[in-house]
């Protein structure tokens, strides 16, 4: 088991650096673990664990980012216990689903540090309370002297890892000790690591699938050394990404798509003096839909800084996978198609010949260690070049969701090529894949994610993908903000009808709303023949996100018929 690994290298590589993290909100020092400190102060932490629960008991994390957080995720797992990866209190619009992530986990323990302790506890008062709370800075060293190791088998609960919610409210993927071990294994392979030598560089929260599994998981795999940050202080400046990864000439990375859109637009001249991109192996680009632009942006902003075309790397994954499953090959440059956009619509994947509407799809490559296939509503799978749904099976899928058997059955337990109406498999079917509930299409072998099935909009019968529509209506007016645009259907009279919530881009503050409202209807007839029954403008924020970056779309609806947008 990959666990076993922190222990390994802590024999074979001590005095190695293991995880640094540089406190940009803080006094902007740095502090690293090396592997024989870091596996010290997780059996430490684990003999503490060990006093107050038993296997299988969940433990919750809500620490902010940095090493202490690393040492609670691997000293609850050196415990046979079951981490759920969550975060302080306080983080700004996530108070809602950190409430009900703890609510749905039931934590035994919850582990903090020093100085998060009076927000934890301010957030334990209206919650169900845990047996005790743990700081992980306080844990004494010496406890390790007390270490019993336990083996760990592949089916033991590692951590729940809670969804980002964007259709629905979070729900925890019961990921094992196997499915963290193949994944990071997946990963590291795909990214052609040299063990011990390339470095990861970061700011994903580590809360999240991939933060957690790119930061934490995947180093342990060749003794490589993990270097992060807090996400606010990307976001604060996202030069200190592209300073932290100038350090290293054999560096790995990775960021939702709207990371490299905002990065290529925030980074000033005069802070690329200095940058050296040459070093960058491997810019995961994933966790939302990737954009060409984005990609295009990002590479036109820094060649002169060194980076090489071939270092994007657009990515595929779910946190039912616990996160990887395809991407596109180390060294092999983006690869970008025009398809024919009411072709696409209806289920058909038809190179665009350059007349008529188009639908740019960025490849995510193809998947490593485990299957795809595309499934259609039937069951049955769709030959090459149509779209269906993507159903994966591999060691990384996870095996349910927590305590919802319902929703597990229909997610986890899949069968293509069909189940008959008793529930029996028969001969020639393939059971249990993962339903991801995306769409997608194969062509020429690769991976295109065309949208979720849940946003389709439909409008008199016919498919329009709402990514589509949101990219029609970004680039109608000025005032629009990039990448902050939500495209919905609504209840109608026989048909649903479109409505398209913007945020104002800082600068469009004056534009007059009706105005800008004329050019995004305007636009959205003109490029897929659709009437919008509602457009809203929104001051900045007010589009709903989720932890990932995400558009929430299901999330916006809810609040234009609740009336919350403002």
């Amino acid at each position: 088991m990959l666990i076993a690994q922190v222990a390994r290298w802590a024999r074979e590589i001590p005095e190695s650096p293991a995880y640094t993290f540089v406190d940009h909100l803080g006094d902007g020092s740095r502090g690293t673990l090396t592997w024989g400190r870091v596996d010290l102060k997780a059996r430490a932490l684990a003999v503490r664990l060990r006093e107050l629960a038993g296997p299988g008991d969940r433990v919750a994390v809500l620490a902010p980012q940095g090493l202490d957080y690393v040492v609670a995720m691997l000293g609850v797992m050196y415990a046979r216990l079951v981490a759920v990866p969550l975060f302080a209190p306080g983080l700004p619009g996530h108070a809602e689903r950190l409430s009900g992530a703890y609510a749905d986990a039931d934590p035994l323990v919850v582990l903090t540090t020093t100085a998060a302790l009076p927000g934890v506890r301010d957030f334990l008062a209206t919650a169900p309370a845990p047996k005790r709370v743990v700081a992980v800075d306080a844990v004494s060293d010496l406890l390790a002297d007390e270490w019993e190791p336990e083996r760990i088998r592949p089916e033991d609960l590692a951590y729940l890892q809670y969804t980002s919610g964007s259709t629905r409210a979070p729900a925890g993927v019961e990921i094992t000790h196997a499915n963290l071990t193949a994944n990071a294994a997946q990963l590291w392979e795909v990214f052609r690591a040299t063990p011990r030598t390339s470095v990861a560089a970061l700011w994903l929260p580590l809360f999240h699938d991939m933060g957690l599994v790119a930061t934490v998981a995947m180093p342990i795999v060749g003794g490589n050394q993990a270097v992060f940050m807090d996400p606010v202080a990307f976001v604060m400046s996202p030069v200190r990404w592209l300073r932290l990864l100038s350090e290293f000439g054999d560096v790995f990375t990775g960021g939702p798509n709207f990371a490299y859109e905002y990065t290529a637009a925030r980074v000033s001249p005069q802070e690329k003096e200095g940058l050296d991109l040459s070093g960058v192996r491997v810019m995961l680009n994933g966790a939302e839909p990737v954009r060409p632009g984005a990609i295009e942006a990002f590479d036109d902003a820094f060649a002169g800084c060194g980076l090489r075309p071939e270092a994007h790397t657009p990515a595929y994954g779910l946190a039912e996978a616990t996160v990887f499953v395809a991407a596109t090959g180390r060294d092999e440059r983006p690869v970008v198609t025009a398809f024919e956009r009411d072709a696409l619509r209806d289920g058909r994947a038809v190179p665009h010949t350059g007349t008529g509407p188009r639908s740019t799809l960025v490849s995510c490559g193809r998947p490593h260690g485990q299957q795809v296939r595309l499934v259609g509503e039937d069951g049955r799978e769709r030959p090459g070049g149509e779209v269906g749904e993507i159903w994966v099976r591999g060691p990384n899928v996870a095996r349910a969701y927590w305590r919802d058997p319902a929703r597990s059955a229909e997610t986890f337990g899949a069968v293509v090529n069909g189940a008959t109406s008793d529930g029996t498999v028969p001969d020639g079917a393939e059971g249990a894949w993962l339903r991801t509930g995306d769409l997608g299409v194969l062509h020429g072998g690769r991976l295109y994610v065309t949208g979720r099935i849940k946003d389709l909009v439909i409008v008199d019968g016919r498919n329009h993908y709402p990514q589509d529509i949101e990219a029609t209506a970004q680039e109608a007016h000025p005032a629009v903000r990039r990448d902050r645009v939500a495209a919905f259907a609504v209840p109608g009279e026989g048909t649903e009808r479109l409505v398209v919530v913007a945020e104002r881009s800082r600068h469009g503050l004056e534009a007059d709303a009706d105005e800008v409202g004329r050019a995004v209807r305007a636009a959205v007839q003109k490029y897929h023949e659709l009437s919008v029954y509602d457009f809203v403008l929104t001051p900045a924020g007010a589009v709903p996100r989720t932890s990932s970056g995400k558009i929430a779309r299901r999330a916006c609806l809810r609040a234009y018929l609740e009336g919350a947008l403002v």
